[in-house]
C-alpha cells in the first residue's frame, strides 16, 4: 500500500508521535470558482490494490457531482515527477487536488503554501495546512471484522497474516486481526510473516506457502498484490483481502478490508464548496462511519450465524464501539492499555508491540 509506501524505518519514527502535523487553521478555506477536482495517483490505476480503490473512488465521485475528474497516473513519490503533474493540472484549472502517497507530503505542503486558493487532500500523508488535509483510515476495524471471517471459516484456529513490514499501521492490522477472531473462537492464534516490501508478489506467494505447511488454514494480508488469496485458493485454503474486494482474484477470499475514500471524499469537497471546510492540523483518521475502510463480507464459507455477529460488530464499530479498549497486555505481559482506558492515536501509530496469540516471524 502506497499510504506510508516508500516509508524507511528513519522515516516512519520521525512521523508516528505526531503522525499528521501542521500549523493550526484560522478559517474555513474558500475555493475560488466551481469546484474541479482531480486525482495524482501514484502507480497505474489497475494495479488492483491502493491505486485502483483510489481511482474507482474517482469515478463514484464523478458519479455524484455529475463532473469530469480528470487523473495522472504512474506519478511516483519524487518532487521532480509531483510538482509538473500537479502543476498541469492546475493550469487546465483544477482547484482540488486528492493525491494518493506518504511520499507526496513535503511537495505537496510546498505546492499548498503556493497555490493557497486550491484546496489539497492527500490520503497516505503527513503534512496539513490551512489548504491541505492528508487523510489516513483506522484499517484495524475493517481487518477486525475480516478476523472474525477468518475464524469462522477456519477448521484449525490457526490464522496467518502476511503484511509488508512490522510498522505501527501494520501492527494495528495483525493484532486487530486476532481480537476479531477471537470473538469467534477464543483460543485462534494469528501467525505473521512480513515480506519487507508493499509489493512483491514473489515474496507474498512464498510466505503464504510457508504459512500454509504449518497447517495454517486462513490467511489475512496487509500487502497492496492479490497474491496472498490467489495462492491460498491453489493451496486449497482461505484467505483474506485488503484494499479491495479481493474475490475478484480468487473464490477463497471470504472478506476484504476495502477503502471506500468517495465516502470521505464527497462531505469534504461538499464542505470545500460551502465554505465551511477547515483541515484539521493534525490531519484526518476516518472510521468506518467517517470514510475510512469498510468490508465486503461474507463469502460462501462463512456461515449465517458468523456473518450475523460480523455485521453486529460491524453496527457497534459505527456506534463507537472501541477495538482497543483496556485492559490489554502484550505477548510479553507489559500492560498497554489499562482497565477502563482506551488506546490514543499517538500509541497506535507508534504501535511497535503484539498481543498474546500473535506468532510473527
Amino acid at each position: 500500500m502506497r499510504s506510508p509506501a516508500a516509508i524507511s524505518a528513519g522515516a516512519l519514527a520521525a512521523v508516528l508521535l505526531a503522525p499528521l502535523t501542521g500549523p493550526a487553521t484560522a478559517e474555513p478555506f474558500q475555493l475560488d470558482g466551481d469546484p474541479a477536482p482531480a486525482f495524482v495517483i501514484f502507480s497505474q490505476v489497475n494495479d488492483g490494490g491502493w491505486s485502483q480503490a483510489l481511482d474507482e473512488a474517482r469515478q463514484r465521485v464523478e458519479d455524484h457531482f455529475g463532473l469530469r475528474i480528470p487523473y495522472v497516473e504512474n506519478v511516483p513519490e519524487s518532487a521532480s515527477a509531483i510538482r509538473p503533474a500537479v502543476e498541469l493540472l492546475i493550469d487546465r484549472g483544477a482547484n482540488i487536488i486528492v493525491g494518493s502517497a506518504f511520499g507526496y507530503s513535503d511537495t505537496f505542503l510546498e505546492l499548498a503554501e503556493e497555490y493557497p486558493n486550491v484546496a489539497f487532500m492527500n490520503p497516505a500523508g503527513t503534512t496539513n495546512a490551512a489548504n491541505l488535509q492528508s487523510i489516513y483510515g483506522r484499517t484495524y476495524q475493517s481487518q477486525y471484522l475480516c478476523g472474525m471471517a477468518a475464524a469462522a471459516v477456519s477448521e484449525t484456529g490457526r490464522l496467518g497474516f502476511v503484511g509488508a513490514n512490522p510498522f505501527g499501521l501494520v501492527n494495528w492490522t495483525i493484532n486487530a486481526y486476532l481480537l476479531g477472531a477471537r470473538q469467534i473462537n477464543p483460543d485462534a492464534t494469528v501467525t505473521a510473516v512480513f515480506t519487507g516490501a508493499w509489493n512483491d508478489p514473489v515474496r507474498e506467494r512464498e510466505a503464504v506457502i510457508a504459512l500454509a505447511e504449518q497447517g495454517i488454514d486462513v490467511i489475512g494480508q496487509h500487502v497492496d498484490t492479490p497474491t496472498p488469496p490467489i495462492v491460498a485458493g491453489e493451496l486449497g485454503i482461505y484467505a483474506t483481502g485488503h484494499h479491495r474486494d479481493l474475490s475478484e482474484f480468487s473464490d477463497a477470499t471470504q472478506c476484504s478490508s476495502v477503502w471506500v475514500w468517495d465516502r470521505y471524499l464527497i462531505p469534504e469537497i461538499e464542505s470545500i464548496v460551502a465554505g465551511t471546510w477547515e483541515p484539521s492540523p493534525w490531519g484526518a483518521f476516518a472510521s468506518i462511519a467517517e470514510g475510512g475502510t469498510d468490508i465486503v463480507c461474507c463469502g460462501d464459507a462463512v456461515p449465517e450465524e458468523a456473518v450475523a455477529r460480523i455485521m453486529e460488530e460491524r453496527q457497534a464499530l459505527l456506534d463507537g464501539k472501541q477495538i482497543y479498549a483496556g485492559p490489554l497486555v502484550d505477548r510479553d505481559g507489559v500492560e498497554r492499555v489499562a482497565a477502563g482506558e482506551v488506546i490514543g492515536d499517538g500509541d497506535l501509530w507508534g504501535m511497535d508491540w503484539f498481543l498474546p496469540g500473535v506468532i510473527a516471524q
